[in-house]
C-alpha cells in the first residue's frame, strides 16, 4: 500500500466502541472526519459530508487555511467576548486615541462599550459569548434592544462601530476567518444648534460664576470641551492673552487668543495652580440655565425622577457659535480654523452655520454695493412709471444704511 505523504491529511470515520447485534463496527457519525496537524498538535474535525470526494475537497481547504495562517475553528470556538474587548482597547492604546477613558473604578472604555457590555453579559466574572456566537443577528438583536430602551441612532452605532471594530482587529491578528457583517443605522443630520450674542449673555447670567470662565472660553474660541479642562496655567500668558494648547485631538500644539472679558475673569482667580477651568456639576448647572432661558426642555423620565433627559442646546453647540461669530467678524477662515482646531475644510464648514438673518444681511450687501441700482436701472423699461420709483427709492435706503 502507498504511503501517504507527511502533512497530507487524512480523511477516516469514527466509530463506537465493540460491535454491533450484526456483529459489524457501527458509525458514531455519518460524516467523514478530517484530521491533520498544525505543528505538532493534532486536528480532527467533522467536514459534514457523508460523502468522502466532498469530504475531500473539505479537508484540502481545512489544510489550506493552516498554511495561510488562519486558525481551526477548534480554535476559534474557544475565543470568547473578553479577548475581543481586550484587543479593542489595546488598539486604541497604541494608536493614542483620545476617545479611550479610564473610569472611576479604574477600568478603560470607549464610547458605546459599556452598552454592548451589558448586551453580551460582560462582566468581571463572565467572560461573555464565544466569537462564534457573534452573528449578523447579534447586531440586529442589539438594535432592536436598544430602540425599545429608547436609545437614537447616533449613540446605537458607537456601541455597533465598538463591535465592528473588534472583529476586524480580530480577523487582522489571525484569530478569527471570517467577520460578520453589522450594519450601522442611519444617523440623523449632523446638529446645526447655535446660541446668538443676546441669548447667550442671558444664559451666562443664570449659570453660576464658577462655571462662567469656562463658557466664555468655549463660546469666544470653539475650542472642545475636552481640551479646555486639561489647560493648566502654566499654558495661559494673560500679557499676551494667548493659551497655549498642548493636549489636543487633533495632536497638534496650538495657540489660541483670549477675549479682553476672559482675560480679566482670570485675572481674578486665585491661586493660579492646577487646571484653569472648573467644571464641576457643569451638566446639571447647563441644563437648568438653559431651561429657564429657554433655550433647553428637561422631560421626565418614569422611574428617574431626579435624572430627566434633556433636549436643546448643548455644551458643543458653542464651538458651532465661535466659529460661526468668526467667521461673521471676517476673520479669515484659515485662521479661524486654526483657533478651533479644524483640520479639515469640509468639517469646519458644518460648523459655519448661517441664520436666516445672516442670509438676509448678505443679500442686503449684495444690494448696497450698487448691484441693486444696476439691476434697477435695468428694469426700469419694464417696470415702468411708480413700481421702477418704488424699487429705486427702497435700494437707495438700503445704501444709505449701508
Amino acid at each position: 500500500m502507498k504511503r501517504r505523504a507527511h502533512g497530507e491529511g487524512s480523511l477516516l470515520k469514527i466509530y463506537n466502541a465493540g460491535v454491533g447485534p450484526d456483529g459489524n463496527k457501527v458509525e458514531r457519525s455519518p460524516f467523514w472526519f478530517a484530521q491533520y496537524y498544525v505543528g505538532s498538535r493534532q486536528i480532527r474535525v467533522s467536514t459534514k459530508e457523508t460523502v468522502k470526494a466532498k469530504a475531500l475537497v473539505e479537508l484540502r481547504r481545512l489544510m489550506g487555511e493552516r498554511d495561510r495562517g488562519i486558525k481551526p475553528e477548534s480554535d476559534t470556538k474557544k475565543i470568547l467576548y473578553k479577548e475581543l474587548r481586550e484587543g479593542l482597547l489595546a488598539s486604541y492604546e497604541e494608536r493614542g486615541n483620545r476617545s479611550l477613558t479610564t473610569r472611576a473604578d479604574g477600568a478603560e472604555t470607549v464610547p458605546g462599550l459599556k452598552q454592548l457590555d451589558d448586551f453580551l453579559g460582560y462582566d468581571d466574572e463572565n467572560s461573555g459569548p464565544s466569537v462564534l456566537a457573534i452573528t449578523v443577528d447579534t447586531g440586529r438583536d442589539f438594535v432592536k434592544k436598544r430602540k425599545a430602551e429608547g436609545a437614537g441612532n447616533a449613540v446605537i452605532n458607537r456601541s455597533l462601530a465598538c463591535l465592528r471594530r473588534m472583529l476586524r482587529i480580530a480577523h487582522e491578528d489571525g484569530k478569527i476567518q471570517n467577520v460578520p457583517i453589522i450594519r450601522q443605522l442611519k444617523e440623523p443630520p449632523a446638529r446645526r444648534g447655535f446660541v446668538a450674542d443676546e441669548k447667550f449673555s442671558e444664559l451666562l447670567k443664570l449659570l453660576p460664576t464658577h462655571l462662567q470662565p469656562l463658557i466664555l472660553f468655549l463660546f469666544f474660541c470653539g475650542v472642545r470641551l475636552s481640551e479646555a479642562l486639561t489647560i493648566e496655567w502654566s499654558q495661559v500668558d494673560l500679557t499676551a492673552g494667548l493659551v497655549r494648547l498642548h493636549e489636543t485631538k487633533t495632536d497638534e500644539p496650538r495657540v489660541v487668543p483670549l477675549p479682553s472679558i476672559l482675560r480679566m475673569l482670570l485675572a481674578e482667580i486665585e491661586p493660579k495652580v492646577g487646571t484653569v477651568f472648573d467644571a464641576t456639576n457643569l451638566r446639571k448647572e447647563w441644563m437648568n440655565a438653559c431651561t429657564s432661558c429657554g433655550l433647553g426642555l428637561k422631560i421626565e423620565v418614569e422611574g428617574k425622577p431626579y435624572d430627566p433627559r434633556y433636549e436643546g442646546l448643548t455644551v458643543h453647540d458653542l464651538r458651532r457659535s465661535a466659529v460661526r461669530n468668526l467667521v461673521r467678524a471676517g476673520v479669515p477662515e484659515t485662521i479661524a480654523m486654526k483657533i478651533s482646531g479644524h483640520k479639515t475644510r469640509s468639517v469646519f464648514d458644518r460648523y459655519a452655520i448661517a441664520s436666516e438673518g445672516d442670509l438676509s444681511a448678505a443679500m442686503s450687501r449684495v444690494e448696497t454695493n450698487g448691484l441693486g441700482e444696476t439691476l434697477v436701472k435695468l428694469a426700469l423699461p419694464p417696470l415702468g412709471g411708480k413700481v421702477a420709483k418704488r424699487v429705486k427709492q427702497k435700494t437707495l435706503a438700503l445704501s444709505s444704511r449701508g
